[in-house]
């Protein structure tokens, strides 16, 4: 009985935690990066859009020199991920294709929270058509400083990290930290 009672506590608080979490936040932690610091590079190996072994991995540096770079660390069991990768849809549907680059990177395997397969199934449920992927290096989490979920880094095309935002970003917030990204990489 006691047993239950605490098992019944715990969850109460990690649901009230998860709808704390979920809900969009304007004050959420988002800061222009203090003095633009170098992003990490990373490999990223890209879920194939039906089911086929996915495409040979490819360097994040490759990207960033081609267009600014919209990071977002998401993983499938993570209530906000889930709740912001619909507008990070609308978001990539409405842009301009070359102005800029989303990349969904699940992050789940190395946090606990869902495998990949898990995170390939998410992205069919939810019907998201932008390029995600996942990596297999571990040390991605901290290089890029995740210490919450959802995380988002915006990276300019000389491969500095314009912002970095911890937390559910509104489809507002994406727009507006991508325009700034847009503007500082001298690609408006």
């Amino acid at each position: 009985m006691r047993r239950a009672l605490v098992l019944a506590l715990v969850l109460a608080a990690a649901v009230g935690v998860g709808v704390v979490a979920i809900r969009p936040r304007p004050e959420a932690p988002s800061a222009p990066a203090p003095a633009r610091r170098p992003a990490p590079d990373m490999e990223i190996v890209f879920y194939a859009a039906d089911g086929r072994d996915p495409d040979p991995p490819a360097a994040l540096s490759a990207l960033w020199v081609r267009a600014p770079v919209v990071l977002n660390f998401w993983a499938a069991l993570c209530p906000p991920c889930r709740a912001e990768m619909p507008d990070f849809q609308r978001l990539y549907q409405t842009h301009r294709p070359g102005r800029y680059l989303l990349v969904g990177v699940d992050v789940g395997p190395f946090i606990g929270l869902g495998s990949r397969e898990e995170g390939q199934a998410l992205r069919r449920q939810l019907g998201v058509t932008y390029p995600t992927g996942t990596t297999f290096d571990g040390h991605v989490v901290r290089a890029f400083g995740v210490v919450g979920m959802p995380t988002t880094v915006f990276i300019a095309t000389d491969g500095t990290i314009v912002r970095h935002h911890t937390g559910l970003l509104t489809l507002a917030q994406m727009r507006a930290f991508t325009d700034e990204l847009l503007s500082l990489s001298g690609a408006r």
